[in-house]
């Protein structure tokens, strides 16, 4: 089935706001999903352990597969299997923990789950292309290891012309097919209110367009802060599904 890794740009790029729209555009058309977060920090206690909201809001985007009872919620463990509590890279805040995740403990997890029967799978790592998992590998290494496309998010701000370049590059310079991009409007300073910024906001797009190999999956502009799955509904009013092929 397909399934694909989502890389950012940077922290705060908006690969999650990206993904759970994906995510709600296939639910939209009918297709199960399941949206997976191997690692994330800044997680905040419940009663029922670390739960992070990243992973909280692909959570409320995966549909079982046919079969399955449709409102049976697939479980938080699945979808984010090593969560930690500062907000800090996700390599040392589990080193505060006291503990090391390894490659192979994250293949081992993902390999079962991309035999699911879905329609589509997202994976959404952490921070940007090159996140350090511990001192010897990083979050890339996951995607080359399970030969997964990638579709990049770009945030939108200062800069990020040459983030989305460079990153574009060490994907596709991995072996890996860049599937997609996907343009995320972090900056409040470039919006579509200002005639000036609206200008310098269509430039930069066209310039991504011109110089990122791959299809732009959708612009998604900045959305009122609402519940996680109405922003994904929201969002997924901008995108499109990747090509599997």
């Amino acid at each position: 089935m397909p399934a694909y890794f989502v890389t950012g740009t940077d922290t705060d790029a908006g690969k999650t706001l990206a993904s759970a729209g994906l995510l709600a555009r296939a639910r939209r058309e009918g297709l199960t999903t399941l949206g997976l977060k191997p690692i994330a920090s800044g997680s905040e206690a419940t009663p029922n352990g670390l739960r992070n909201a990243d992973a909280l809001a692909l959570q409320a985007q995966s549909v079982p597969a046919a079969g399955s009872s449709r409102s049976q919620a697939v479980a938080y463990a699945t979808i984010n299997p090593f969560a930690f509590a500062p907000a800090i890279a996700p390599h040392l805040a589990a080193r505060r923990a006291g503990r090391e995740v390894r490659l192979a403990d994250l293949t081992g997890w993902l390999r079962p789950l991309l035999a699911l029967e879905r329609d589509l799978t997202l994976v959404e790592g952490a921070g940007g292309w090159r996140v350090p998992l511990n001192d010897d590998e990083d979050i890339a290494e996951l995607a080359l290891a399970m030969e997964l496309p990638v579709i990049l998010v770009v945030g939108l701000r200062l800069g990020c012309l040459s983030h989305a370049r460079l990153t574009a590059e060490a994907i596709t310079a991995s072996g890996l097919r860049l599937a997609g991009w996907i343009g995320s409007q972090v900056d409040p300073g470039l919006s579509f209110d200002a005639a000036v910024d609206d200008a310098l906001y269509r430039d930069n797009l066209a310039t991504l367009a011109r110089t990122l190999p791959a299809p732009c999956l959708g612009v998604i502009p900045r959305l009122a802060a609402d519940a996680p799955p109405a922003m994904a509904a929201a969002a997924a009013d901008y995108l499109e599904l990747p090509d599997a092929h």
